[in-house]
């Protein structure tokens, strides 16, 4: 009898079956640091049940399947009748129904809201991320609609609810309802003031009929929409619900569904207002940007949250792989070389994760100072962040060698995954020169991310000259504009190194200090100095698993 050629030998057992809050000592250590011990209990019980589905067999299943089957639009019924209906497979219900379930839509009005809820995206989109994006646009409308007490009054409770109604019905018939957003159009793109939508008044105030073609709209089977149109005063928001107070169907004509690189079980479309779209005024006329602005900054926290969440995903699989898999001799993860390269993947991650809690608890502050430096913080982390999950995800993908080109290893949706946040709420050039706009108009956002930085002085000597030469480049304006990538990079990479002293253990804050503040490594992941304590930092990204 012929020998079998088939018994399988070194290869890693799936990553399954674990808690990924608890897995996660940045993100644990974090919500210890933000959450008041009276809380702190109830928040980490709460984690750790979402941390568990996450890491689930199930779970995991749910974000194949979604991803395996994208979603159909049906713009019309058998006998010619206009749908306009978003087809999902059940999967993507499950998943979204759990989030919903789980308080991700539900920030604004709890306790420590923005931290538990930036937690728990940074651990259920590892599950699955195209769902997530329904669940930004809807926390992220709450704010907008408070400068219209009434439509706050009647769409906020729904918006927040942590139950999932999945069916088109009046919202006065629905016990939760989720939000999208329409800004953009082709012929503008990220400069929303040239859009053409029109919106023209009805008699009864604040009504209004929406003509015109928005290129990308995010969540188009959500219930209610924000979108920005020209009214007679200038460019204005609107809210546009799917549904009429009568049960009809509001005019809102899906013409296609993107076919995008990643985020495939997620829909993003190309829709038409007829002249018949029913909208209110959300704001004064002429005042549509800075009335969404507040979505658009909610969102864009969720696009770091987003990056984190994938890096830690594709850091968590690399560091597992390599634990088991074994070449030359003995595991990957005791080989010097494989070592540096998962620490340095390790400390992109914790950087990221620890400045997305860092942010969120400045929302949940509510301070002037907060406020500021929010203002700043924001755009320099969604620039900066959003940017290092890419290289992260692709170096973590070639640590699994050929495995990790293989669909069956998840890597390559991480992969199409990652740049989308990058260009989601703004590309680089737009958060850079909105960086630019805050420094050059709020001096006060400066002082207080000078103040936030300031805190860490004299804790590292590469952090201080760090700061000191931040200090030097703001003070010299001389072709600001060109320079902006590079200012908005230094800008959050002094925050990180601020955080990481503060808060990390020594090992990674001086790791990170030494190789992204002090220059000493290369432009590849795995060139850290050999003399810094890289098997402590492996260890501690090192997803532990119930076997």
């Amino acid at each position: 009898m012929a020998a079998s050629t088939h018994t399988v030998t070194n290869q890693p057992p799936p990553l399954v079956g674990y808690d990924v809050f608890a897995a996660d000592p940045a993100l644990t250590e974090g919500i210890t640091r933000y959450i008041g011990d009276a809380r702190l209990a109830e928040v980490r019980e709460e984690l750790g049940r979402l941390g568990q589905a996450a890491g689930s067999a199930h779970a995991q299943q749910w974000g194949e399947q979604a991803n395996a089957h994208p979603p159909v639009l049906h713009t019309h019924d058998r006998y010619g009748h206009r749908l306009d209906e978003v087809e999902f497979h059940p999967s993507w219900h499950r998943l979204l129904g759990h989030a919903v379930t789980a308080g991700l839509t539900d920030a604004w009005s709890r306790p420590d809201g923005h931290v538990r809820r930036t937690a728990g995206l940074l651990v259920w989109t590892q599950a699955e991320a195209g769902h997530t994006c329904p669940l930004s646009m809807t926390h992220a409308a709450v704010p907008v609609l408070r400068a219209e007490p009434e439509l706050a009054a009647a769409w906020e409770p729904l918006l927040t609810s942590h139950i999932y109604a999945q069916e088109l019905r009046p919202a006065a018939e629905k016990g939760g309802a989720l939000a999208g957003m329409a800004m953009t159009e082709k012929q503008g793109g990220s400069d929303v003031r040239a859009n053409t939508t029109r919106a023209e008044p009805l008699a009864a105030p604040g009504e209004y009929v929406l003509t015109g073609h928005k290129w990308f709209c995010s969540a188009p089977m959500s219930d209610v929409f924000l979108v920005l149109a020209q009214a007679p005063g200038g460019l204005t928001c609107f809210l546009l619900p799917r549904v009429l107070p009568d049960g009809t169907r509001n005019a809102f004509r899906i013409q296609r569904l993107k076919d995008k690189l990643g985020n495939r079980s997620n829909a993003s479309a190309e829709i038409e207002f007829d002249g018949r779209s029913w909208a209110r005024r959300v704001g004064e006329e002429g005042r549509g940007v800075a009335t969404i602005i507040e979505m658009v900054a909610a969102t864009r926290l969720d696009c770091v949250t987003g990056a984190a969440a994938v890096m830690r995903q594709a850091v968590a699989q690399a560091v597992h792989h390599c634990a088991y898999r074994e070449a030359f001799g003995g595991p990957l993860i005791d080989k010097p070389l494989m070592r540096n390269v998962l620490a340095d993947l390790a400390l992109e991650s914790e950087a990221a994760t620890t400045l997305a809690l860092r942010l969120a608890a400045a929302y949940d502050g509510g301070t002037e100072r907060d406020r500021h430096f929010l203002r700043l913080a924001v755009p320099a982390a969604k620039y900066w962040v959003t940017k290092r999950c890419t290289p992260v995800a692709a170096e973590a993908l070639e640590c699994l060698g050929g495995n990790g080109y293989v669909e069956e290893s998840g890597m390559p949706r991480l992969l199409r995954e990652a740049p989308l946040n990058s260009i989601w709420e703004g590309s680089g050039n737009v958060q850079a020169l909105d960086v630019l706009r805050a420094l050059q108009r709020e001096p006060a956002a400066l002082n207080a991310y000078l103040t936030e930085i300031g805190t860490a002085r004299g804790a590292d000597h590469r952090l201080d000259r760090a700061i000191k030469a931040l200090l030097t480049e703001l003070a010299d304006l001389d072709g600001i504009e060109a320079r902006a990538r590079r200012l908005v990079e230094r800008l959050a990479l002094v925050l990180q190194g601020s955080l990481l002293v503060r808060f990390a253990p020594p090992e990674v804050a001086d790791a990170f200090c030494a190789s992204r503040l002090g220059g000493d490594a290369g432009a590849a992941f795995g060139t850290l100095p050999h003399t810094l304590d890289l098997a402590s930092i492996v260890a501690r990204a090192r997803p532990v698993t119930d076997g």
